[in-house]
């Protein structure tokens, strides 16, 4: 019976790696015809949409006092602090180079252990979060300003930010996963997160007047597919594996991201990109040549 919970928190993890992977392209499509916090907006109000339909399968809600501070340090880590940088990304670097930053959330989750959950880290990870950190620069360095990535040194600078964040996250969501449903992790995220984008993209520009159909399907994709479904599935994923463990899953949403990219947007690295991300791949295998430790629950109290 564990064994069949693994496998599904396994699969849930693969199929949201995929989902995010898409979103990049799905961003950049929604970019390129209204302003970015109206995008975000719009995905955070869809995706609440749907969990107020939904309620009544919301599952377990065990507060504990105390717990609105790691509740409100989830949502501003992730969607609130998270997809501002993310929007800053893609527009200045491609949706190709922003998923092989991902590459390095799961050395980040290992580092953010280490300091806040007081977690050991041997020379081999330590020795891969600097290879793959040094791959990262390099493939800013090496990309040249283009149609998808105007900036992409800048780009990929606030994708890193973006990936700090997504690291407080999740740590945060292994600590309250034991007391809160992911229904209920979600949509908090959804509905703070419309909350916190609408003054913001109001005093951005004004309401668009008009989207096209491809528009319009980029947002429901977003709002309904995305946010619900993506994180909906990581958030059970990692309710039932080891935080250290569900973010090696994050090395999947490049690989996703660079096939949707081509197959979808045209994009390409150039040859000094491809290997650059090769070193960000290779540090990231090099810090798993070893399973790290299980994050502890509770240590955050």
């Amino acid at each position: 019976m564990r064994g069949q919970g693994r496998g599904a928190a396994v699969a849930c993890l693969v199929v949201a790696m995929a989902l995010w992977g898409s979103s990049f392209i799905a961003l950049k499509l929604a970019f390129a015809e209204l302003p970015a916090l109206w995008v975000i907006f719009a995905r955070m109000a869809l995706g609440s949409g749907v969990f107020l339909l939904a309620w009544r399968w919301r599952g377990r809600l065990l507060y504990r006092a105390g717990d609105w501070k790691y509740l409100l340090g989830l949502a501003a880590c992730e969607p609130c602090l998270y997809f501002i940088f993310e929007a800053l990304a893609l527009q200045h670097t491609s949706a190709s180079q922003a998923g092989m930053i991902t590459a390095l959330l799961p050395l980040l989750v290992a580092m953010g252990a280490f300091v806040f959950l007081r977690e050991r880290i041997g020379r081999t990870t330590l020795a891969g979060f600097l290879l793959a950190l040094a791959g990262a620069v390099w493939l800013s360095l090496a990309g040249s300003a283009d149609a998808h990535a105007p900036n992409p040194l800048l780009g990929n600078f606030y994708e890193l930010l973006a990936m700090l964040c997504a690291t407080g996250y999740t740590l945060l969501l292994k600590h309250l996963s034991a007391r809160y449903s992911a229904f209920i992790l979600t949509a908090m995220q959804a509905f703070i997160g419309a909350l916190f984008f609408l003054p913001l993209a109001a005093w951005d520009a004004p309401v668009p007047q008009s989207i096209s159909p491809l528009g319009i399907g980029a947002l429901l994709y977003l709002g309904v597919v995305v946010t619900v479904g993506a994180y909906g599935l990581y958030n059970y994923g990692v309710s039932r594996l080891p935080a250290s463990q569900a973010s090696g899953f994050i090395n999947l949403i490049p690989v996703f991201t660079l096939v949707f990219a081509m197959l979808l947007l045209g994009e390409r690295l150039n040859t000094e990109q491809l290997l650059a991300a090769t070193l960000v791949f290779g540090g990231v295998a090099l810090s798993q040549w070893r399973s790290a430790p299980p994050v502890p629950v509770g240590v955050l109290d």
